[in-house]
This record gives structure tokens, C-alpha cells and sequence, in this order.
């Protein structure tokens, strides 16, 4: 567990152009107290809009000049007339002109002089009236940018990393996308926020991992922290493409034509064996924790089977030991903006944030707790810190039961063996639906009934010792919630909402850019199972989660799967399950062959963090040992296919 981290004590900002700026969201009277808040004093509708291109120092697209990324811009007149300068907040991203961006798929429009006049979702809307500057920068090779999309390289992390310097007087920028006429930030005091959703998000995850001095906070929501986790997990390949597709799927025509090069290094450099590559070193921005600087204010759905919760819990670890002032929301949902399934709470939350981090205020928000949980549709929990204090690692173990594949799950170590069937046409919902029937392609392990509540927070490992049949063998390991209960639907086309017709405004419109969107409710279901947490590996990569290596039929591998951070409560009267398996039809690709496994299960067990630890766990399962109940079928959500290979909005 990583250790205890208090939000750090914000650092004054002793500077003339910083209190002026405050007191101008002041009324005199309210001048002579600290600020709680920046108000919404500044036009929005005579905002500046401006767009400059930065010079990357790079040569992507390799047209013999350094690449010029686009960088549109609004912020308030007022403060530039009178010389105040203004923080930014910065969301720079693949998506503006090729796929949109938000719940409803907004794009950058712009006016007859190239001015944005339309900047999609609502940052600038809210938050340039309250005195922010807000920058929508196009990554390297998409939209008005110069340049080669390389899926989180250099390339894409300068895209933006450049911005950030500009703004802080430390690089080059132009009035146009060719020129020579120089654009100077004069206008900003460089304290800059990142925030976006998937691969926005990432980027700002990488941007904030080279330490750049002026990013003073980001918010990574549903975002990548290590691109090798998105393509893969220890050896099993998660998508059946590699990064060259979503590069050509988001380049501008104009960098189609020219990034060949790029184009031909990404598949090169990322094979489909799953072997750890210098390619993935350079996208890994959890090695690089130690440089960031920033406060995180991280978001993610836990169910999200898009940009799974494996980027979680490494990244979240290294910013703990690295001492990073952060916070977390943890949803129910999958792949969606908190905007879209707790907005009030979401723009009250952001605000503040914002105003703690970029202007200064001390508003309270570092000494507030560190998380938000959802525990049911909409029903939240927090904790002072995450994972809680109290968390402790209990190893269980499964054991044989009356029937063969249908066992136990407890303190005590197993004997003999189980044995499974790889079946590609089968998932963890097939699994989980018969946890209690012998069925041949998984084994499954359950507890006694709950006697109390037991909360799981963060991440599990399960290590496996196994015997094949075939040269090649993939596995799968995932804890679940046997019990009834009502959850977001994650499975659903809108992975956890329904998108309504009526809308809400949420900050200042023009006729071009409006400020309201379309409302959601929870999309539930009634279910007799929740999958908790999953993870997946190569059992060919036994030695090295880096490299894998043909097996032997009938020799005995012993490999431990990381599973994906979580946090859930397992209700009294419910049970949990631990299931061993092959192929997740739907979130891994098959191996190349349909082995039988043969588990050793006085070796295999699985390491489960649990609030009290295994002291918790054995006074939750302590009892009169249950039945196992009659074989039936347990209704869950459906299967959840993954077919969108792009880290964006899923509805």
C-alpha cells in the first residue's frame, strides 16, 4: 500500500498581479476577506480568440522545418486591457477536427479570420468568465498542426509540453502557421492546468511526467499511464492492431501523406508478440513519476474495459512514493466523462480545484477527503485517503470442492488440482454465470457467505501455477461479486448513462459556442453478479512480464497476473469468487493454440487487499459454512465486447 499522503500546503502567491486579479472578483466589502471563489465577471462573448503556432523543435513529418503545432486560444479581454495576467487551462488532443470530443462529439469551428469560435465541451464556456485562459492545443499531425501523430511519444508529449514552455517564455510561437511574425504570452503568468478525458488525459499524464516548471496541476480523466498496459498486459495482447492504426485513424490528410516514417517505427517498434520494446520504454510515463511536479486530480470509471484500470493503480502508487499532492474519483461506469455521470458535483469540484491550484485560493479543497467512491448509481462514498488507511493484503486460497471446477476460497492452502479448457468463445460473464457449475473452459473458487461487509481497495495479484498442453497458453484471472445488486450498466452502448434530449448550461454562450448539453440519468441494471476486478497475461511470459518464451507441454509455470485496481464492497450475504480461465472472449486475443490447463492449487492463491486485512476477511467468512447453492444460471450485464480500439468517448 502506498504510504499516507497529505494534499500539500498551498504555496502563497505573494504577487501584486495575482492579489489584483483576485480582488477584481470581489466586491469591495468582500475584499478584505480571503477569496473563496473566482466569480464569473469577465464577458465571455468579448473574450479574445486567437490562435498561434508553436514551434516544437522537432521535425516530424521530416519537410526540412520544425513542426508548428496550432494552439487556439480564449481569455478575458478585460484582464488584457488593464495588464493582469491570467493561469491556463490547457487541453490539447487529437480529436478537435477528426472525431470530436465530449458526449456529444464537438469539434473546433472557427470564424471567416481562422479564430476558434467553437471550442468543444464546456472548459471555456465556465471558466474564461472567472478569469482563466483556456488553450485547445492540436497534437502533432492532426487538425491545423504540423507534424506526425506517434501515440504518446516525443512527438505528441512535446505537442503539447511545447505550449507549456511558450507559455512560461521559454519557447517560440507564431502568428500564423508559416510565418515569421512572433506571438508572445504576455498575457498569462504561466501557471498552467492540463485536463482531458482518454487520450487528452494521457497526454497531460505524460506532459506532467518531464517535470516541465509552469504545469502546476493536470486531470487525467480515463487516461493511459503506460501505452504498453493499453496495447497489452504481460504478454497477452488486449486489441488485435497495434499503434500505427490509431495514428492513421486520427492524422490530418496532410500528415498522412507525409508520416510514412512515423507510420513504419510504430509497427516496427510494437510487435504483436507482446515483448516489451524501447517503443513502450518511451510511452511509459509511470517510470517517469519521479519528474512530475503537478498536483493529479484523477478520474476513472472502474469499469472501464476502454483504457482499463490497470493505468490506475501503478501510476497512482509512484505519484504516493513520489510524495505528489492528488485526488481521485473512482465511478461505476465505464468509459465516460465525470461531466456525464456526476456533473453538478463535477463542475463544483473542478472549479474549486482550479482555483486552489492555478489562482491560490485557499478554498478548502487539500484538506478535504482524498477520494470519492461510487458505491451504487449515483450513491458516493469518500475516503480520507486512497486506499484507505487500514488496507492490508490477505493471500486466499482455493481449494477442491464437491464437484471438479467448483471449489473454495479461504485462508487455508489448497490441495490437489483443477483443470480447464481454453474456450475463445467464452467470457468472464459465461464464467461468472455458472461459478457454481462445473463447466470445462474455467475454475472457479468461491467463500462462504458474508457474515459482514468486506471492502477490497486497490490492486490484487494471482499468482498461478499451471501446466499446459500446447507451446502457447493465455490466462485469466478475475475476482467477482456473487450477490444481487442494481449497477450502472457498463456493458451498454452508453457504458453506464443514457444521454437525454433536454439540456443544462453550464457557464456564458455565444451564438457559435453554447454552454448547454444534453443531461443523463444512470443506466442500470438488476444483476446477480458484479465482475470486480480482472487481469490477464501470457503464461509464456512466466520469467518476465517483459518477454515471453514458447512452453513446454507438461511442464509446470508459475506466474503471477496483475489485477486491475478497484474499490468495492462486498456485501453481507453476498460471496466472492475468484475464477481461473483462459481466453476473455471480448478483452484478450486467443493464443495460438486451445490448451488444457492443469492448475496446481497448493500453489496458486490470490493476494487481495482488504480494509482490516485477513483479519477482516476471516471474521467476514467465519460461520455456519453455507451450501453451495443449487446450480442456476446468474443473469449479469451482458458480454462486454471491446470493439473501439480508440482511448476516446464511447457513446
Amino acid at each position: 500500500m502506498p504510504k499516507r499522503t497529505r494534499f500539500t500546503t498551498w504555496r502563497p502567491l505573494a504577487t501584486a498581479a495575482t492579489a489584483a486579479l483576485l480582488a477584481t472578483l470581489l466586491t469591495p466589502a468582500a475584499a478584505q476577506a480571503a477569496p473563496r471563489g473566482s466569480e464569473p465577471v469577465y464577458s465571455y462573448e468579448n473574450a479574445i480568440r486567437e490562435a498561434v503556432w508553436v514551434d516544437t523543435g522537432l521535425d516530424g513529418d521530416r519537410d526540412g522545418k520544425p513542426d508548428r503545432v496550432a494552439v487556439d486560444i480564449v481569455r478575458p479581454r478585460e484582464t488584457a486591457r488593464q495588464g493582469r495576467k491570467v493561469p491556463v487551462i490547457m487541453d490539447a488532443s487529437p480529436y478537435y477536427s477528426c472525431c470530436g470530443r465530449g458526449n456529444e462529439s464537438q469539434k473546433k469551428t472557427y470564424d471567416a479570420q481562422g479564430r476558434v469560435a467553437q471550442m468543444p465541451l464546456f472548459y471555456d464556456n465556465y471558466f474564461v468568465p472567472r478569469g482563466y485562459a483556456f488553450v485547445g492545443v492540436d497534437l502533432a499531425g492532426t487538425n491545423r498542426s504540423d507534424g506526425c501523430v506517434d501515440v504518446g511519444g516525443r512527438s505528441d508529449i512535446q505537442s503539447a509540453k511545447a505550449v507549456v514552455d511558450w507559455l512560461n517564455g521559454r519557447a517560440k510561437a507564431y502568428t500564423t502557421r508559416t510565418g515569421t511574425t512572433r506571438a508572445q504570452a504576455g498575457w498569462t503568468n504561466g501557471r498552467t492546468g492540463m485536463i482531458g478525458k482518454s487520450w487528452d488525459g494521457t497526454i497531460a499524464n505524460g506532459v506532467a511526467a518531464t517535470g516541465v516548471n509552469g504545469l502546476k496541476t493536470i486531470v487525467p480523466i480515463s487516461a493511459i499511464s503506460s501505452w504498453y498496459d493499453y496495447y497489452f498486459q504481460q504478454g497477452a495482447p488486449l486489441y488485435d492492431s497495434g499503434p500505427e492504426w490509431l495514428s492513421d485513424y486520427v492524422d490530418s490528410p496532410d500528415a498522412r501523406a507525409k508520416c510514412a516514417a512515423v507510420q513504419r517505427k510504430l509497427v516496427d517498434g510494437a510487435p504483436r508478440t507482446g515483448d516489451w520494446t524501447p517503443l513502450w520504454s518511451e510511452r511509459d510515463y509511470v517510470k517517469a513519476a519521479r519528474k512530475v511536479r503537478a498536483s493529479v486530480f484523477l478520474v476513472h470509471g472502474m469499469q472501464d474495459l476502454n483504457v482499463r484500470m490497470k493505468h490506475v493503480g501503478p501510476w497512482w502508487n509512484a505519484l504516493a512514493k513520489k510524495g505528489v499532492e492528488r485526488k481521485i474519483w473512482l465511478s461505476r461506469t465505464g468509459h465516460v466523462d465525470p461531466f456525464d455521470f456526476r456533473r453538478g458535483a463535477w463542475v463544483e469540484t473542478l472549479h474549486r480545484w482550479f482555483d486552489h491550484e492555478l489562482m491560490g485560493i485557499d478554498n478548502g479543497i487539500d484538506r478535504e477527503p482524498m477520494a470519492d467512491i461510487e458505491r451504487t448509481p449515483g450513491q458516493w462514498d469518500t475516503s480520507r485517503v486512497w486506499p484507505p488507511s487500514g488496507t492490508r493484503t490477505a493471500t486466499l486460497r482455493p481449494d477442491r470442492g464437491a464437484q471438479a471446477g467448483v471449489g473454495t476460497l479461504g485462508l487455508h492452502r489448497g490441495q490437489g488440482t483443477e483443470t480447464f479448457t481454453d474456450d475463445p468463445e467464452r467470457s468472464e460473464t459465461d464464467w461468472a454465470a455458472q461459478v457454481d457449475t462445473p463447466t470445462p473452459e474455467k475454475a472457479g473458487f468461491t467463500t462462504r457467505t458474508l457474515t459482514r461487509d468486506l471492502r477490497l481497495s486497490g490492486s490484487s495479484e494471482v499468482t498461478v501455477t499451471a501446466t499446459p498442453s500446447t507451446p502457447t497458453a493465455h490466462l485469466s484471472a478475475v475476482l467477482v461479486d456473487l450477490g444481487p445488486a442494481t449497477i450502472r450498466d457498463y456493458a451498454d452502448a452508453g457504458e453506464g448513462i443514457t444521454t437525454l434530449t433536454n439540456r443544462t448550461c453550464w457557464g456564458a454562450s455565444t451564438t457559435a459556442d453554447s454552454s448547454c448539453f444534453k443531461e443523463t440519468k444512470a443506466k442500470t441494471a438488476d444483476v446477480d453478479y458484479t465482475v470486480v476486478s480482472r487481469g490477464w497475461a501470457d503464461l509464456g511470459n512466466h520469467a518476465s512480464d517483459h518477454k515471453g518464451s514458447p512452453l513446454t507441454p507438461g511442464q509446470r509455470y508459475t506466474i503471477t497476473l496483475d489485477l486491475a485496481a478497484t474499490d468495492h464492497v462486498v456485501p453481507k450475504g453476498h460471496r466472492l469468487a475468484l475464477i481461473v480461465a483462459g481466453t476473455d472472449q471480448g478483452l484478450i486475443d486467443p493464443p495460438a493454440d486451445k490448451p488444457k490447463l492443469i492448475l496446481d492449487l497448493s500453489r496458486t492463491s490470490a493476494r487481495v487487499p482488504f480494509t482490516g486485512g485477513a483479519a477482516a476477511f476471516a471474521r467476514a467468512t467465519t460461520g455456519e459454512a453455507t451450501a453451495t447453492p443449487d446450480a442456476t444460471f446468474l443473469d449479469g450485464v451482458r458480454e462486454p465486447r471491446t470493439t473501439h480500439r480508440v482511448p476516446e468517448a464511447s457513446q
